[in-house]
Formats: C-alpha cells, structure tokens, sequence
C-alpha cells in the first residue's frame, strides 16, 4: 500500500516588508498589472548586498581631465606676467631727468646742468605754479593727464611769469586750458624727422630733429611753426605778455635718452630748456590733491569712451535676436513614448522606497485609503463621483454590510494618518479586510 504524500499547503500571501510598500501597491489601478484584491506577490529572498563601487575619480583620472586647462592657465598666468614686467619696464621713468632708462630724460638734465641750468622735479600743480617766474622754464612732461581744473591753474600762473613753458605732445584736452588759440590735427605726422623751415633761432641751429608726432591744425599769427609734416607745424612757440612764452613740440623723442643723439635732437632739446637758469620738470601725479577738485570729478559714465550707449543697446538687441532666432528653432513640444515600458511592479516598489525614505505615513495612508474607496463605490452602488464623500460612501456601506455590532467604518476609511509603521501595516490590512468582506457579502 503506497503511502500518499500529503499535498502541501500553499505558502499564505506575505505582508509587505515596508509600510510604505504596502501604501505604494493601491495608486493609479491603470499602472498596476496586479489584481487590486490580491496581496503583493512574494518578494525573492535578499541576496547579500554587492560591495559598493566607487564612483570618486582618482587622483590620475582628474589630472588626465584638468591637465589641458591647469596648462592653458598657467601659460596665460605666464604670459601676463610677462607682459605686465615688459609694460612695467616700459613706462618706468619714461621723461623722468632722474631714470636712465631708455625712454628717462637723465641725459639731458646731466647736459643742463653741466651748462648751470638747475632741475627740479616736481608733481603737484601747486609746486608748478610757486615755481613759475621770469627765471624759469616749467616742463610739462604729459600735459593730457592734467584736468580743467589744474590746466586753468597752471595757465594762470605761467601766462604773466614772464617766463617759458615747454609742453610735450598736448593734445585737445590739454590745449582747451594751457594754449587756447591752439588746436591739435587728430591725424599724427608721419614724418619722424622734419626741418626747420622757420626763422626761431633755436631751430635754425639744431637744424633737422625727430618733432614729428601730433601736428597743430591753428594757432595765432604772430606763433613761431617749425618742423613742419605735410604743411603742419610739430612744434610752435607763442609769445607771452611780460617776454614769456609757451613752446609746444609734438613729439618727446629730443628729450630721451636713446634718441638724442640723433640728428640735432640735443641741440634742440638744450636751447628749448636751457634759455632761463632754472627748469621746473612737472611730472602729473594722481596723487595732486588739485586733480580732485572743483568740477573735474568725473563718475564711471564719464570715463567710459564716447558711444558706448549705442554699442550696448546694439549689443542688447543682438542678444535678443538671437534668443528669438534660437527659441523658434526649437519649435513646439512634441511628445514622445518613452523607449522602454517599466513593469508596474517595479513602478509600485520604486514609488514604496521613495515614500519610505521621506516617512510619508500619511502619504501612504492616504493613497491606501483613495484606493480603497474607489473600488469600493460600484460594488455597494455609489458614483464613482460621490466615493470620496463620507456622507454618501459611509451609509451604503453600512447597509451593505449589515453585520450587527460591526466597528464604525469611518475611522478606516477617513481616519487620521497613522502614528508609525506598524499602524501603517495595520491599516492595510484592514482596508484590505473590508474590502473583502464586501465582495463576499
């Protein structure tokens, strides 16, 4: 007599392992394969957690990366240092009596004062003014960087002196205050060598110098215009009242070191200096308390070139062009369908880990609730309009039911969220429960 094996007992439906698994089985019925009565299938026994992989790039893999840009950026920090030391090199002490550079003055003070002409350096307006007299030259090394302000002042003080004043290549600025009668060509000479062609002694003895530089479109009748480009004058001399006078050259090429010995560039330099025992050499600082006052303070505005409205509204419509030129390129959102259909359940369980990692209980609750309800509604014979509503819900399924001493469905069903994950379970069964009872009934 064969023994018969007893049949074995189908292994019973598993809780879910997560409150918030058990909430995420009940949304949207359309998004779930599983039938809406049937608890979760059982979930695979957990294998052992594969041993994280990194994903920090090593310490080669961000040289290998950054490599090209730390390069780049060290070639540009290079290149403007360079730069800044050439340009630096450059301007230092450039028609300074005291630097020896290049582009200093040094050599002609030396040679001034081997013919008892004293120098003296100053930078601030008020030292330029005291100095002014009839037994001295006061050198104006860059006059452009004077403002209204110190040109009015400078000029009023050298203009009765009696004695010379040398400017060195102004420009319209500078001869608005100190030469008014003088106005600047804004097309610079060519020629770096000019002759005299004037009757000024000075010229006539130095002979061909390198002058050449900002040419003088105007100036008064009774002016000295030497060492003239193209019909221009590159160097005037204007009488003043009292036997002064104000010499303009326009160009400093005389008065540096590299460049007089060359042609009667010396010749030049010392007769224009050297008439008057004394030579003020006015080098403008930014630091003259004068370049700050009265009505020459100037804002940002004012110091940004002229037109620079026009080429930043231009700037402003371009840029709005071509965002309406990008913009209708793109044209209208088409929708597409997305290259890979995910299975419900896997949909359900990524939506159980999000509500469990942020513990929304009530979130949960809430969707285990809805759903219940609305399955709920055609089986006792409420419009799926009406199934949320505890008034209309709530006596059907009384009637429905009619089970004598039964608990009051409403705190199940429109019951406060619950207090952790355990009365989270709980409810879920209950609901589950419930619904049970009604399809049985």
């Amino acid at each position: 007599m064969t023994g018969r094996h007893p049949h074995p007992h189908p292994h019973p439906h598993p809780r879910p392992t997560t409150p918030a698994a058990t909430a995420a089985t009940e949304p949207e019925p359309a998004a779930t394969d599983a039938n809406p009565t049937t608890h979760p299938t059982q979930q695979p026994t957990e294998q052992p957690p594969a041993p994280p992989t990194s994903t920090a790039r090593t310490p080669r893999q961000l040289w290998t990366r950054t490599r090209g840009l730390l390069i780049s950026a060290v070639i540009l920090l290079i290149a403007a240092v360079a730069i800044a030391l050439v340009r630096s090199d450059a301007a230092h002490g450039r028609l300074d009596p005291r630097s020896a550079d290049p582009n200093g003055s040094r050599a002609v003070a030396q040679l001034l004062a081997a013919r008892g002409v004293s120098t003296r350096v100053v930078t601030t307006t008020a030292e330029a003014r005291a100095a002014a007299g009839p037994d001295t030259t006061v050198l104006v090394a860059s006059p452009d960087l004077l403002t209204d302000h110190q040109g009015t002042q400078l000029r009023s003080a050298t203009a009765d002196s009696g004695g010379r004043t040398v400017l060195i290549a102004p420009g319209a600025p500078a001869l608005d205050t100190l030469a008014p009668d003088v106005t600047a060509d804004p097309a610079p000479s060519l020629d770096a060598l000019a002759q005299p062609g004037c009757s000024l002694p000075a010229a006539r003895r130095a002979g061909d110098a390198e002058t050449g530089g900002r040419r003088y479109a105007t100036y008064p009748p009774d002016a000295d215009a030497c060492y003239r480009s193209e019909s221009l004058p590159t160097l005037l001399r204007l009488p003043e009242a009292h036997g002064g006078d104000t010499v303009l050259i326009g160009a400093p090429d005389i008065f540096l070191n590299d460049r007089l010995d060359q042609q009667g560039n010396a010749s030049l330099a010392l007769q224009l200096l050297g008439s008057r025992p004394h030579l003020v050499w006015y080098l403008p600082s930014l630091s003259d308390d004068a370049a700050a006052t009265g009505s020459d303070r100037r804002g940002l505005f004012d110091l940004l070139p002229s037109g620079w409205l026009w080429g930043t509204l231009q700037l402003f419509v371009a840029a709005v062009l071509a965002a309406f030129w990008r913009g209708r390129r793109l044209g209208r959102l088409v929708p597409e369908r997305l290259p890979v259909a995910i299975r419900a359940s896997e949909a359900v369980e990524g939506r159980a880990r999000l509500y469990r990692k942020a513990n929304a209980r009530d979130r949960a609750a809430s969707a285990l609730r809805t759903a219940t309800r609305t399955r709920l509604a055609p089986l006792i014979g409420v419009p799926p309009s009406q199934a949320h509503s505890p008034e209309t819900l709530l006596p059907a399924l009384t009637a429905a039911l009619r089970t004598p001493g039964r608990q009051d469905p409403r705190p199940l069903l429109f019951g406060p969220p619950p207090a952790d994950d355990a009365a989270l379970i709980a409810l879920a069964d209950q609901l589950d429960a419930l619904e049970r009872e009604v399809r049985h009934s």
